[in-house]
């Protein structure tokens, strides 16, 4: 079958393999669901962990994160030799509709870039366990670096501070050639092209991310408190393909998106200066500031925290990590069985190694450990 794969990038974003425990969805929140979208089972990838322990005969659906579409499509492509008889789709509608289907019990598992909520008046966590009968786990599975991408004739190399994205992305510098921009990118030559901000229109996990990263590194500047709906200025634009197609169409253009849509896009990507200097955003600058992230949740609800405000030199700081929300215990076995094996192999070294060829990294050793030991809870 075929899979479309958008943004093969060089090393970049980071793929941590998954643990899930199982939840208590309904039984047709195991089963086709209303997902229509990515992909089935497919490919290569033998020797899944859990491979062997049995695939579950109820076919798998998913939703959410378009950032990890291209390593979770990679993921499923591999499962169909662990599980030939076994299907897996995942489509890829962002973070916020995930969850929502999750919760109403129309798919197996979400993907999300922000863990569920239980506080600012949000309550996902509890509805999550209310519909699946039993605690959901987030379980990190893929983790990358947003990147801040562009589309400014003659300039290639761009570099911005927490201060300046967040002036930009509430309206308050509005051209390219703003002597607080010029000052911080001596010997560039800045044109006085009106600047023009993209925004994600729909809940977004990559917008959330960003805008804690915004809210962590220029808290005198972005007064907004982090959330997957947009609260600054610019023009809306539906996922990261509508944001990604619209700055490359656009003299000026400048949004926050997964690296690999900029990369597959050809758009600039600006260095980010937290204070300890310009870093370029790769593979190994994007992984220091995953290496550093903390375990923040109970037992196996893997929640990560990261220090979005690091001066560590060299460390990309704009990153976000895709969980895969699940049940602790699923209503229904084959529901069960089927999420165990497909994250199984999901996690497993060979899944790992062939979603970073096309862009992707692992998680920490650490990490990946706990992730194990989470997906083998799956009841």
């Amino acid at each position: 079958m075929k899979i479309t794969r958008i943004g093969r990038v060089s090393a970049v974003a980071l793929v941590g393999a998954l643990a899930l425990s199982a939840c208590g969805s309904d039984d047709n929140s195991t089963g086709s669901g209303d997902s229509t979208g990515s992909t089935s089972a497919g490919g290569t990838g033998a020797g899944a962990a859990g491979g062997d322990a049995g695939c579950g005969t109820k076919a798998i659906t998913a939703e959410g994160s378009t950032a990890q579409d291209n390593a979770i499509q990679e993921a499923i492509s591999g499962f169909e030799s662990v599980c030939a008889d076994q299907k897996v789709t995942y489509n890829a509608t962002g973070s916020g509709d995930g969850i929502k289907k999750f919760i109403a019990g129309q798919v197996s598992f979400a993907g999300s870039d922000s863990a569920l909520k239980s506080t600012d008046g949000k309550t996902e966590a509890q509805d999550a366990a209310k519909a699946c009968g039993s605690p959901a786990w987030n379980i990190p599975m893929v983790t990358g670096p947003i990147s801040i991408a562009y589309n400014l004739k003659g300039v290639d190399k761009l570099t911005l501070t927490p201060a300046l994205l967040a002036d930009i992305f509430q309206g308050k510098i509005t051209t390219w050639n703003d002597p607080q921009i010029v000052a911080v990118n001596k010997g560039v030559t800045l044109p006085a092209t009106p600047i023009k901000p993209f925004f994600r229109s729909d809940e977004s996990g990559t917008t959330e991310n960003f805008t804690k990263y915004l809210k962590g590194s220029a808290a005198a500047k972005w007064a907004a408190e982090p959330a997957k709906k947009w609260a600054g200025k610019g023009e809306g634009k539906a996922k990261t393909a509508g944001v990604a197609s619209a700055v490359k169409g656009t003299e000026g253009g400048i949004t926050y998106a997964e690296w690999g849509a900029a990369k597959d896009n050809k758009l600039g990507i600006a260095q980010i200066d937290n204070g300890a200097g310009a870093v370029e955003l790769t593979g190994e600058s994007a992984g220091k500031a995953i290496a550093a992230a903390k375990v923040d949740g109970q037992g196996n609800d893997l929640k990560l925290k990261l220090d979005y405000a690091t001066k560590e030199a060299g460390t990309y700081p704009i990153v976000l990590v895709t969980y895969e929300i699940v049940c602790s215990k699923y209503k229904d076995a084959q529901t069960a069985k089927g999420v165990k094996a497909f994250l199984n192999h999901f996690a497993s070294a060979d899944a790992q190694k062939k979603i970073e060829e096309i862009g992707y990294a692992p998680l920490p050793d650490e990490i990946r450990s706990k992730v194990s030991t989470a997906i083998n809870a799956i009841q």
